[in-house]
């Protein structure tokens, strides 16, 4: 079952969002590294996370990072992912590789882009793409970085307190 997405300023888009995946990294594995290859921390899948307005998501490296910061929580289509591990070959390789928060199926994530919704009753706002680094193509594989350009996933600012669950 889908989870409806409303988007209060544009009452006319209803789009169905499924959440597959929720991950959460304690700890960067690339930010700062630059030359020294990965941290070696893995992404923690988890079946739920608390969300907190204007700080992020509880347990997440990102939790606190610095006042409005626009990427509070990250969402990514498991649709582009499907598609990139055919282009690419990549059989054995995990969502959690392109380290994002939120895999979610049924919703084009660039329409939310300057947008305000909600999921699960929970308020969000999309404030940019999340642009693929060089690090894709590491954390990845090669082709990953430009596979990705215009498609790496939804940074958002969380809007609302509370839970955000995967769906059954």
């Amino acid at each position: 079952m889908g989870v409806v997405v409303r988007m209060p300023f544009e009452s006319t888009i209803s789009q169905q969002m499924k959440v597959h995946h929720i991950y959460l990294s304690p700890r960067h594995n690339f930010v700062g590294r630059w030359g020294k290859g990965a941290a070696g921390q893995e992404m923690v899948e988890v079946e739920a996370v608390t969300c907190a307005a204007g700080r992020g998501l509880v347990g997440d490296r990102y939790f606190d990072h610095r006042p409005d910061y626009k990427g509070q929580i990250t969402f990514f289509s498991m649709e582009v992912f499907a598609e990139m591990c055919r282009e690419l070959a990549l059989q054995w390789i995990r969502p959690s590789s392109v380290r994002r928060n939120v895999f979610v199926s049924g919703v084009d994530l660039n329409a939310f882009i300057g947008q305000t919704f909600e999921v699960q009753g929970l308020g969000f706002e999309g404030t940019e793409s999340c642009a693929p680094c060089d690090w894709m193509e590491l954390a990845v594989g090669e082709g990953a970085r430009d596979f990705l350009e215009g498609r790496g996933g939804l940074r958002c600012r969380i809007l609302s307190d509370g839970v955000l669950r995967c769906d059954a």
